[in-house]
């Protein structure tokens, strides 16, 4: 088959593969019709995340047809049409019994923390991904579910991950009947989440960012207001101007590793990895939002130290609260909104790209080219 291969930092090919097989009786495999981009896989094409290993096939939003199941599977058959989680996870373990798919303990032998993503490094298990022809799905009578004849397939391939994050990081923010949230990142994991705190009763929504293209999203499709902090002196002293000098009641970081906005952090985070990624955006929500408030985390950051305010966090009493989005937790209210009409996935959707090209799409993403926004692949374009 043929599937994208990581080769180090910044160099990534298109090549051969063997076809993935059943390894154990609960497994299928599912022929991949679409996939997507996601920001923290620039994180791996960057070299930010530990034990990326030579050979991987990277991404973890995709859909597909099952080709094949294994002999344990009752709830899929051959050729069903299904959305398959980012979190690899088996439903039973003492963290899946309590909601925390993405912390499952019983599919990554380094789940001291985070459980197992498709297509990541092996800190979360080491399994291949989806941007590929083909793809092992463990578990899949636990994981993937069967789209909905209604739901349209490129809604159903960003509901694998980057809706169902940013809603979950609204969902975090416990956000109260007219809070004020702002979102620090207008990228797709930023733009879904400042479209759900409205959904989740906010009076106010803020998006920061430095890229006017991704500000004109967030102003178009999240309806929210926006600021570029590359025209402020200090971004942090503007969002509390504006708040009645208190700060926000939430601050969403969709950010994560490797935030600009502070000339050092991002060098010794990004360039020369002596942090687990750039503190910037997680320092300035600690900083924006008001005493006694809320910080929601959605960003990826790596698994070693960061330079991060914790001290003002304690000082002014807040809140912090993150984790990978459990993502099948989120299906079926996302599903109702979406069949309403209240969300549109797709509409952030900037770019197609084929399998053969995906080089060219992780360079188009990665130096923000062409206005882009969410680049899906589709692995047998003609």
């Amino acid at each position: 088959m043929r599937a994208m291969v990581y080769r180090g930092p910044y160099r990534i090919r298109v090549e051969d593969k063997p076809m993935p097989v059943i390894e154990h009786p609960n497994d299928a495999i599912v022929r991949v019709t679409l996939a997507a981009i996601c920001g923290s896989d620039l994180h791996l094409f960057h070299g930010m995340i530990p034990d990326t290993r030579v050979g991987t096939t990277f991404g973890h939003e995709f859909i597909g047809v099952v080709e094949e199941v294994g002999s344990s599977v009752q709830n899929l058959q051959r050729g069903d049409r299904v959305m398959v989680p980012f979190n690899i996870f088996c439903g039973s373990c003492f963290f899946c019994a309590r909601g925390l798919q993405s912390n499952c303990h019983n599919v990554n032998a380094n789940a001291t923390a985070v459980g197992a993503i498709y297509g990541y490094s092996h800190t979360a298990g080491g399994y291949d991904g989806g941007q590929s022809e083909f793809v092992r799905v463990p578990f899949a009578d636990v994981g993937p579910s069967l789209i909905p004849d209604w739901m349209h397939d490129e809604d159903a391939v960003l509901l694998t991950d980057a809706l169902a994050t940013g809603y979950f990081g609204a969902q975090l923010g416990d956000i109260a009947e007219g809070d004020v949230v702002l979102v620090l990142g207008a990228g797709p994991i930023g733009l879904f989440a400042a479209k759900s705190a409205w959904l989740m009763g906010a009076g106010r929504v803020i998006v920061v960012d430095h890229l006017e293209y991704r500000l004109a999203k967030a102003r178009d499709f999240a309806h929210a207001e926006t600021y570029n902090f590359a025209e402020y002196d200090d971004i942090v002293v503007h969002m509390k101007k504006i708040t009645d000098h208190l700060g926000a009641d939430v601050v969403i970081d969709a950010v994560g590793a490797e935030a600009d906005g502070g000339f050092l952090q991002h060098v010794t985070a990004s360039k020369l990895k002596m942090q687990g990624g750039s503190p910037i955006a997680l320092n300035w929500a600690i900083d924006s939002v008001r005493k006694g408030g809320t910080v929601s985390v959605m960003g990826a950051y790596g698994p070693v130290y960061s330079a991060i305010k914790f001290g003002d966090a304690v000082n002014k009493g807040l809140t912090l609260r993150m984790n990978q989005c459990p993502v099948k937790r989120q299906w079926p209210r996302l599903f109702e909104h979406v069949k309403n009409g209240y969300l549109t996935p797709r509409d952030i959707v900037t770019h197609r790209i084929p399998l053969e090209h995906i080089a060219d799409g992780y360079h188009i993403f990665s130096a923000k080219l062409d206005d882009c926004i969410k680049p899906l692949i589709i692995p047998n374009a003609s």
